[in-house]
Formats: structure tokens, C-alpha cells, sequence
């Protein structure tokens, strides 16, 4: 996991929209897209629709990753820990 992944990580133990992890981490669009897709695709973390409603089967996160909320899964939890 490199170090931006961790950080990224960091922030969802809960779940957040894109523009929350984008306020707070401060990266660039692109940076946080790909970050998140890169995540996405180890199985680290889960798209979500609203706060409630999981996307499931493949995202297009570079694409639709603004409109979506991200959370860690079980997996995620357990790289990002033992880090």
C-alpha cells in the first residue's frame, strides 16, 4: 500500500463523498480518482451511490467517482492496519 493509499485509507472507517476526501486531503481531481480506483481494485474499499445504496459489479471511478461515497472494507481495514 503506498503511502497515499494509507492516507486515503485513513479516512474511511466511515462512509464520505468525494468531496469531503477531496476537501481533506487537499490532492488534485485526478491524484484522488486514481488513488481511489487503484484502492477499488485491490478490494480495499466499496463504491456507494448515497450513504446507504452499495454499487456493486465494476465503477468507472476516474469517470463517475465525483458523484459516488466511499467506505473501507473488511479487507481494507485489515491491510491498512497491520501496515
Amino acid at each position: 500500500m503506498s503511502d497515499q493509499e494509507f492516507d486515503l485509507m485513513d479516512e474511511l472507517y466511515f462512509v464520505q463523498p468525494f468531496t469531503y476526501l477531496l476537501e481533506t486531503l487537499a490532492w488534485e481531481d485526478e491524484v484522488l480518482l486514481a488513488t481511489l480506483q487503484s484502492l477499488f481494485a485491490q478490494g480495499y474499499i466499496k463504491c456507494l451511490d448515497d450513504p446507504d445504496t452499495e454499487r456493486f459489479g465494476e465503477v468507472d471511478i476516474k469517470r463517475e467517482g465525483k458523484d459516488l461515497h466511499f467506505l473501507a472494507t473488511k479487507k481494507g481495514l485489515m491491510a491498512h492496519n497491520t501496515l
